[in-house]
């Protein structure tokens, strides 16, 4: 990620991620409010939404927006496209009693592997067009080294940060014998010895891996800020509250310690992954992807959390006046057998437009039965759709009931009264921002 900043940078404190990809969003100004509530003074968004940056006029709270990828080559070939850009979605903005925007991500992880290079040759063009537009041992893939260099090279020249993200819950997903105790702050886990450094933790580690990495390439202060750290609550047996909880809990600590990490010293600037659910996002990587809020999509708090990082017992504050639709679920007719022909094909049907996530393996409700598992899609579908008669037929396997079907683990959601689709590009891996008033940073992915 390649940031811009615009006026000098603040003391450290905890930012936070505001995704849309929902089928259902609150209202922005209840988002805001929210925002405000739980003492959040830095966000950062995946674009340059005028409903969300109207809903941010005449706060405080400190803004990250973005240029998404599919804008980065029109944005590197002309110089006035950059201009227009910055016309309409900073500069509109940026005035006294306006929206604080701090920073400009140029693209979302153009260097991700799954791109295939297609960002590749546009990316430091676009930065250095968006930039001239703003007013006032570890070390780099090889594939990207060169180009990654040229970025850090002008980031540093205007003394930009450069941006990680970090998920310690992805090392643990992605391989069975990473011991789980290590992606926590709190752990048990035997340290690791790191040359003179030893970690208790992976998070420092892979903060370390870029310091060195940065150092490697003749860069050794350079600032990191990281964009984006959480943990899941659902989708995965380690996605789940308790976790979510010890590892936020731990990391908030930790960084508001200004400890820092065994190789920097110092502050840590975060930007917690994500305030709200969203529904709507792939889940190519993994079924957690939906799951990464600290609230859940209606703006429920799912746990206790001091965001001040010293009262363990404080709770983040719900959002106001939500509407919900009617206190009704679709769930499957009891005169229905699981061994009905037409009753697999219709749960496929309805987790194909909903979300199911939550049916997986070691998943909050991996415990149902068969007629469990079709009265939770039923209802995933019918909510969704808007809670419309003929959106709970299913062949007739069917039936609308006011009796709520949730149990102890399980909850089948009503949704909220107010929402739109929203077609969205997903958050992938890495990202390139621009933090404006003449600096830039660069943000990498790091498992």
């Amino acid at each position: 990620m390649i940031i811009i900043n615009m006026v000098t940078l603040s003391a450290s404190t905890v930012g936070v991620n505001w995704g849309t990809v929902t089928t259902h969003q609150l209202p922005a100004q209840s988002v805001v409010n929210m925002l405000k509530d739980n003492g959040f003074d830095k966000v950062k968004l995946f674009d340059a939404d005028e409903g969300l940056l109207e809903a941010l006029r005449g706060t405080d709270i400190q803004v990250m927006v973005a240029v998404p990828n599919y804008m980065l080559e029109e944005m590197s070939l002309d110089s006035g496209a950059a201009v227009s850009w910055v016309e309409a979605n900073i500069t509109a903005y940026a005035y006294p009693g306006g929206v604080n925007i701090r920073h400009v991500a140029v693209g979302n992880e153009p260097f991700l592997k799954t791109y295939n290079g297609t960002y590749l040759k546009h990316t430091l063009p676009a930065l250095k067009n968006i930039q001239d537009a703003i007013p006032s041992a570890g070390d780099f893939r090889p594939e990207i080294r060169d180009v990654t260099i040229q970025i850090i090279q002008y980031l540093y020249s205007n003394n930009a940060p450069f941006v990680v993200n970090i998920y310690p819950f992805l090392s643990l997903y992605g391989n069975m014998y990473f011991p789980i105790d290590y992606a926590f702050f709190d752990g048990s886990n035997k340290p690791v010895k790191d040359g003179n450094y030893i970690y208790t933790n992976v998070f420092d580690a892979n903060f370390d891996t870029l310091v060195w990495s940065l150092a490697k390439s003749g860069y050794p202060d350079m600032r990191i800020v990281v964009g984006e750290v959480g943990w899941p609550t659902d989708g995965d047996k380690n996605a789940n509250v308790k976790n979510a909880k010890r590892f936020n809990e731990g990391l908030i600590q930790h960084v508001l310690s200004k400890n820092g990490t065994p190789a920097r010293k110092g502050e840590i600037d975060i930007y917690l992954f994500s305030l709200i659910d969203e529904d709507e996002k792939s889940i190519d990587p993994g079924s957690f992807e939906r799951h990464w809020g600290l609230f859940e999509f209606d703006g429920k708090p799912k746990y206790e959390l001091d965001l001040s990082g010293v009262n363990k017992k404080k709770g983040l504050v719900a959002a106001q006046g939500v509407r919900y639709m009617a206190r009704r679920w679709c769930v499957l007719n009891p005169s229905v057998k699981d061994t009905d022909r037409e009753l697999a094909g219709n749960i496929d049907y309805a987790c194909s437009l909903s979300d199911c996530t939550a049916l997986g393996y070691g998943s909050s409700c991996n415990h149902l039965s068969v007629e469990g598992n079709a009265s939770y899609a039923f209802n995933m579908y019918y909510q969704l759709k808007g809670q419309h008669e003929w959106d709970c037929e299913f062949s007739g396997l069917a039936m609308i009931t006011d009796l709520d079907p949730s149990d102890d683990e399980c909850w089948f959601p009503i949704m909220i009264a107010r929402g739109n689709s929203v077609l969205l590009r997903e958050k992938l891996g890495n990202v390139l921002i621009v933090v404006l008033e003449g600096c830039v940073v660069f943000m990498f992915l790091v498992s």
